[in-house]
């Protein structure tokens, strides 16, 4: 039998000890993973990679992931990757912003263990049929 293909997980994240901390946990779970630590190289690498899903902070250097996710939606090959925002801006204001612009899903990173986020992702990749 053919072994799938490990789907491919962009992460967005300035902090490098938590983007550590998430690329492990995804790759435990058989996920490949890239880590751009700000919003023009999450842009890049999404352009050059056309992950199967964009894991995405706010509060970003260079350019924040409210202004990733606007270019992503309008680009024709990468505005249908599902987004997950993951950030620690909780506010309402943030979070309806977010979603707005086309974000699947809207985690404050606080709230979710990695081990969640992973279910979390699971659910939206199902949703796109991605699996």
């Amino acid at each position: 039998m053919a072994k799938k293909k490990a789907l491919q997980i962009l992460l967005v994240e300035d902090d490098a000890f938590l983007a550590n901390i998430y690329k492990t946990k995804f790759e435990m779970e058989g996920f490949k993973v890239t880590v751009a630590e700000n919003g023009e190289l999450g842009l890049k690498e999404a352009n050059k990679k056309r992950p199967d899903l964009v894991l995405l902070d706010i509060l970003l250097p260079k350019m924040d992931g409210f202004t990733v996710i606007e270019h992503l939606k309008e680009d024709k090959v990468l505005r249908d990757v599902p987004v997950i925002m993951l950030t620690n801006l909780g506010q309402k204001d943030d979070v309806e912003k977010g979603l707005e612009l086309g974000a699947d899903e809207y985690l404050i990173k606080a709230h979710f263990k990695p081990s969640e986020t992973v279910d979390k992702v699971r659910e939206v990749l199902k949703k796109y049929n991605i699996e």
